[in-house]
């Protein structure tokens, strides 16, 4: 018996009309990385909520009193100017079109936003455990400006919730290459 067997022969592709091959691309930016609008909106409300929090915690008369309190304008300093620096960046970024995915740029938003978001969310809970100390146990609100206290505090942990989400992806697009 004489049958003839398939067969499959590849196809070549028609050649392009620019001349050569293109470029290879990379998947699409995740929103919230950097260069992106998505990065840049946490970016802001990384500022914003930091620079909420160190205002109201320094129009307090005796925050100079508690270690927990100076640590809390500390780090929403620091946090406020590094994400205020990288919004700079991602706006510069996102207005000539340019992609913020080189690995030495990423290790460095990787690495700030690692200590900022650590030392942001460390003040944070110190200032909360102060708050409570004073209000719940100690019974003194009413000498102290406790309101002023844990409306820093909810900004802090605010920042920090803006600051984990940024700190993750670019940890992500690190450990994925």
């Amino acid at each position: 018996m004489n049958v003839s067997h398939a067969s499959v022969h590849p196809v070549e592709d028609p050649p392009t009309t620019e001349g050569g091959n293109a470029p290879r691309v990379r998947m699409k930016d995740i929103q919230g990385m950097p260069g992106t609008p998505g990065g840049l909106t946490l970016r802001l409300c990384q500022f914003m909520f930091a620079v909420a929090a160190l205002c109201v915690m320094a129009t307090t008369s005796d925050f100079p009193s508690v270690t927990a309190f100076c640590y809390l304008v500390a780090a929403a300093g620091l946090q406020s100017s590094w994400s205020l620096l990288l919004a700079i960046i991602d706006i510069y970024a996102l207005l000539v079109k340019r992609s913020l995915q080189n690995y030495r740029i990423v290790s460095l938003f990787t690495i700030g936003d690692g200590i900022t978001s650590t030392l942001t969310f460390a003040a944070a809970c110190a200032t909360a455990g102060i708050t409570v100390l004073i209000d719940n146990d100690l019974q003194s609100c009413a000498q102290n400006h406790c309101v002023q206290f844990e409306t820093a505090t909810s900004m802090a942990f605010i920042s920090w919730f803006s600051a984990l989400p940024s700190f993750l992806l670019n940890f992500w697009s690190l450990a994925s290459r």
